[in-house]
């Protein structure tokens, strides 16, 4: 009998990576693509896949996802892929709005594209709670149709969850968009907001805060996310669904700094300036539908995913963003 395989799109990535973790050990084949785009350091996806690289069930592509040539030479079978690689980032989109197309979605018809020429039965998404933007009715529901992105980030989101449906509904490809809020946890990207603010607050520098403190954002621990993940790719019931991964609670900016100082037994310094055009004043998911559909069940207290999160810091207290 075959083993079962998956391709991970940005696999050595945060989240890419802690997916992996998880896929390896439970004795799946793992192709990861990942291009090391020079946004950050990287030594720090380095670190994230070392031990991936010293698995015999792994291999790694290193390519663009918009290189034609890089994917037309992969030729095995997958069970499932994950796309996963993106341009982050509202207020980054916003500086930059030609760019993210080009890789948010044309990165993404490319990814579609190798799942109808490879037959890959099952296409998870990774989509973004921003793509529900000013809507004023929280928590956020997939049902709810009236999306508001203000950031052309988002909006990459929200074409590429429409681009999985005419590719579901064309080539039988079973695409599930998850629509991922804040994630955190051990390897989160150092322009995150978490990890961005534990290593000013160690340094001594005063964290920028914008707004008054109470923007509310909904912070799932990766643990539960890759959970999320794991229960989507054997999701089968019907051909295409949106579903919201996050926590199912709203965490004020404040609470965040006062927690991490308690974490980290360190006083921070705020500096207040106004809220950035490109900033949601919350996020909230409501993710009654995962459990339903996948039995996803966040468990991850945010003051414990924050001790964990600080009890992996000094592995990457000399990495700056």
């Amino acid at each position: 009998m075959r083993e079962p395989r998956f391709f991970v799109v940005g696999g050595a990535g945060f989240i890419g990576s802690h997916l992996i973790d998880s896929l390896l050990n439970d004795g799946w084949r793992v192709t990861a693509i990942d291009n090391f785009d020079s946004f950050y350091d990287r030594t720090i996806k380095e670190e994230n896949i070392r031990s991936h690289r010293q698995h015999a069930n792994y291999r790694l592509v290193e390519a663009d996802i918009c290189d034609q040539a890089a994917l037309d030479s992969l030729a095995d079978r997958y069970d499932v892929i994950a796309h996963l690689a993106a341009r982050t980032g509202g207020r980054r989109s916003i500086v930059d709005p030609a760019g993210y197309p080009a890789v948010n979605v044309t990165g993404t018809q490319w990814m579609l594209e190798l799942a109808r020429r490879l037959q890959v039965p099952q296409f998870l998404f990774a989509s973004s709670g921003s793509v529900y933007g000013l809507n004023r009715r929280v928590p956020w529901s997939e049902d709810d149709n009236v999306l508001h992105p203000i950031s052309p980030y988002a909006s990459t989101k929200v074409s590429g969850e429409l681009l999985g449906h005419a590719y579901s509904h064309l080539y039988g490809i079973r695409f599930i968009a998850l629509r991922l809020f804040s994630v955190y946890g051990p390897r989160q990207r150092p322009d995150q907001a978490i990890n961005a603010f534990a290593r000013k607050i160690l340094a001594g520098e005063p964290i920028t805060m914008f707004g008054d403190g109470t923007a509310r954002r909904d912070y799932a621990y990766i643990d539960d996310i890759v959970s999320g993940m794991k229960a989507a790719m054997e999701y089968t019931r019907t051909p295409y669904e949106v579903i919201n991964l996050g926590s199912g609670r709203a965490t004020s900016l404040q609470h965040v700094i006062d927690t991490l100082q308690q974490a980290l037994d360190v006083r921070a310094v705020t500096n207040h300036v106004a809220s950035h055009q490109g900033d949601l004043p919350q996020t909230w998911a409501n993710v009654d539908k995962a459990a339903a559909l996948l039995n996803y069940r966040p468990s991850m207290p945010f003051d414990r995913g924050i001790a964990m999160f600080v009890d992996w810091m000094p592995h990457r207290t000399s990495c700056t963003t």
